[in-house]
């Protein structure tokens, strides 16, 4: 059965501490809506959030009038977002239900995350910062990358923000302004971090609507980390996404050479990097035209459905100044932390079709 993104939205992206997660989700849900065209219906919907709290995804439907009807949280660290979305869209395809919502919600602009006490990576202060920053360290090491080049990727991202009105951490800056700007974990900088975020994003996934403008979904994949192999001279999170990105590449029938525009996890510079190694990406693909994660911030639950929008925008030809050309096929990849001993904690990985 055909499956379809009939309409996406997101709210405002940035430090908001004066909006509350309704608003933010109404704001994502809203503009879904009116983008999908039709009823304002839906058979379910599925929330994606890591911190919201108990109740959030029935407190924010009430507000927006849409109860009676099954709804579920999921929680998968960054991946969250396109969990939800993933799930939608199985629910779809074996024909469960005919319309469901994927939203993704978090305000991340309350205060620090606190790792439990008995987290391993908690004991020892390895913080995803201090991860991101060792796969950085042994790219250098390696010669895979240098630190003009892991500079560069915060250089073309938060450029392409400029033309993206809801990236709000956009910028002009030199690669020497790059690596001149605060260490965070050495040999990561400030500028090379994604901000602090709030925000919200949504997708209507049917069948394609009345009109048959739905972008079409090829393939998603989701997947969870295997024990870390430390003899395996890839860095963290290299292996799930290679698998993740191939899993849904044989299912839509594709290969990395299809792909005209990508969206992926750029948490870090160094993320970038590695994700589009993984995946076979190469150049000319176009990754991160939003700005991605870099220049938008990171709402964890919300980054993933963010991140579709763009593909989606991208794909019918309505992304403005940041439009790629003729884009047929997009990728969207969103990577959700780390947990003891695993290669990652969940990856999403989602290959779809221009109308």
């Amino acid at each position: 059965m055909t499956v379809a993104i009939e309409g996406v939205g997101t709210s405002g992206f940035g430090r908001q501490p004066d909006v509350d997660l309704v608003d933010l989700a109404f704001a994502a849900v809203d503009e879904a809506f009116r983008d999908a065209g039709g009823p304002r219906t839906v058979d379910a919907v599925w929330v994606g959030t890591v911190f919201g709290p108990a109740g959030v995804a029935q407190r924010v439907l009430r507000a927006m009038g849409l109860t009676g009807m099954p709804v579920l949280t999921v929680e998968n660290a960054c991946a969250s977002g396109t969990t939800a979305f993933a799930e939608a869209c199985e629910a779809v395809r074996t024909g469960r239900y005919g319309r469901v919502l994927a939203l993704g919600i978090e305000r991340m602009g309350d205060g620090a995350i606190v790792p439990e006490p008995t987290d391993p990576e908690g004991r020892t202060g390895l913080a995803l910062p201090a991860l991101y920053a060792m796969a950085a360290a042994r790219w250098l090491h390696e010669g895979r990358t240098t630190l003009e080049q892991l500079a560069a990727v915060a250089v073309k991202n938060k450029a392409n923000a400029l033309a993206n009105p809801r990236a709000p951490f956009g910028g002009r800056f030199t690669v020497a302004e790059v690596l001149a700007s605060r260490p965070i974990a050495d040999p990561l900088t400030l500028l090379q971090c994604c901000p602090t975020s709030d925000g919200a994003a949504a997708a209507i996934v049917g069948r394609g609507g009345s009109g048959g403008g739905g972008v079409r979904v090829r393939s998603v994949a989701l997947r969870s980390g295997a024990p870390w192999n430390h003899r395996s001279r890839e860095v963290w999170g290299h292996d799930l996404v290679r698998d993740t990105g191939a899993a849904a590449f044989a299912a839509a029938g594709l290969g990395p050479e299809d792909v005209d525009v990508a969206e992926v996890h750029d948490a870090f510079t160094i993320g970038e990097l590695v994700t589009t190694a993984a995946l076979g990406l190469k150049a000319p693909h176009i990754v991160n035209p939003s700005g991605g994660l870099l220049s938008r911030g990171h709402p964890l639950g919300a980054t993933g459905l963010a991140q579709l929008a763009e593909i989606v925008w991208q794909l019918r030809g309505r992304a403005g100044g940041r439009q790629v050309g003729r884009a047929r096929i997009g990728l969207v990849e969103t990577m959700g932390g780390g947990v003891s001993v695993l290669d990652g904690n969940a990856c999403v990985v989602a290959v779809l079709e221009a109308p």
